[in-house]
């Protein structure tokens, strides 16, 4: 069994708590043990930045050291918020050597940096694809609309994930389980992310646009890999259908449900009934 650091963050402890536990499953269905990094805390992604650099800084640290201390080489972060956030400061940290120093004073924990950060694509791609034909039970022959978002792919030389207008990675897993991924220009265009709360009406318009754009090329799901993206998606839908003056119906899962779909798991174990779009893909 192959053992990993995981970093779940406060989405998937709460309001996306269906990621984690489709996440959890596949991990399961795949012989892969994901654990926990101990008394993590929040990495800052939402607002740490507009108060303090050291404190946006130190949040994601923290967690890079504490996993470090816990002696994983790699670390699986399945948030695209949060994945985003670590793997810049362990970049921005590596440049500076007199910051990386504060922050450890900050901290009060050694910091190396030398752990490596995986998003959920990435721990799919390196441990989960080669095996797909030998867990496959269910061909999953619909077209899909994936979608990646903002943070999956950006900023691009930091991150160095895919291609930043057109990645592939998440389409790649979809055809090895028998999906067929459209052809659009949505795959990495703004949901509206953190305005959900304070300007919901920017949000649905951009998520009505990703949404409409889906439903006009034949999608039947949009797959995505970021708790927001899924919650702006899914959960606006009423003002998204307002925005685009029709009801829709296309579901919003996760690629790791959509793994789990095809390879035998239970609605329940994937947390499907947690949607706000109803998910019916048989």
């Amino acid at each position: 069994m192959i053992k990993l650091g995981f970093y779940p963050g406060c989405s998937l402890e709460g309001s996306s708590r269906e990621y984690s536990e489709s996440v959890m499953a596949i991990a399961k269905k795949f012989d892969i043990e994901l654990v926990q990094v101990p008394d993590w805390n929040c990495c800052g992604a939402s607002a740490a930045h507009n108060m303090s650099k050291e404190l946006a800084l130190s949040l994601p640290a923290r967690i890079i050291a504490l996993a470090e201390k816990a002696g994983f080489d790699e670390l699986v972060v399945p948030c695209a918020a949060c994945y985003n956030k670590i793997t810049v400061t362990k970049h921005e940290l590596f440049e500076d050597v007199t910051l990386k120093e504060r922050v450890k004073d900050i901290i009060s924990l050694d910091y190396t940096g030398n752990i490596k950060i995986l998003n959920v694509i990435q721990m799919i791609e390196k441990y989960i694809i080669k095996d797909i034909d030998f867990k496959l039970e269910n061909k999953f022959l619909h077209k899909v609309a994936c979608y990646y978002g903002c943070l999956l792919v950006r900023p691009t030389k930091i991150l160095q994930f895919d291609r930043p207008e057109d990645p592939q990675s998440m389409d790649n897993v979809m055809r090895a389980i028998g999906a067929e991924p459209i052809d659009w220009a949505f795959k990495t265009e703004c949901c509206g992310a953190g305005l959900t709360v304070s300007r919901p009406d920017v949000v649905n318009k951009l998520s009505g646009n990703i949404v409409e754009d889906a439903i006009s090329r034949g999608a039947e799901a949009i797959v995505v890999a970021c708790p927001m993206c899924q919650a702006n998606l899914d959960m606006r839908r009423p003002g998204i259908d307002k925005y685009l003056n029709k009801k829709t119906t296309i579901p919003v899962i996760y690629l790791t449900q959509a793994i789990g779909l095809a390879t035998g798991c239970t609605e329940k174990e994937l947390g499907l009934q947690r949607h706000f779009v109803p998910v019916n893909l048989s």
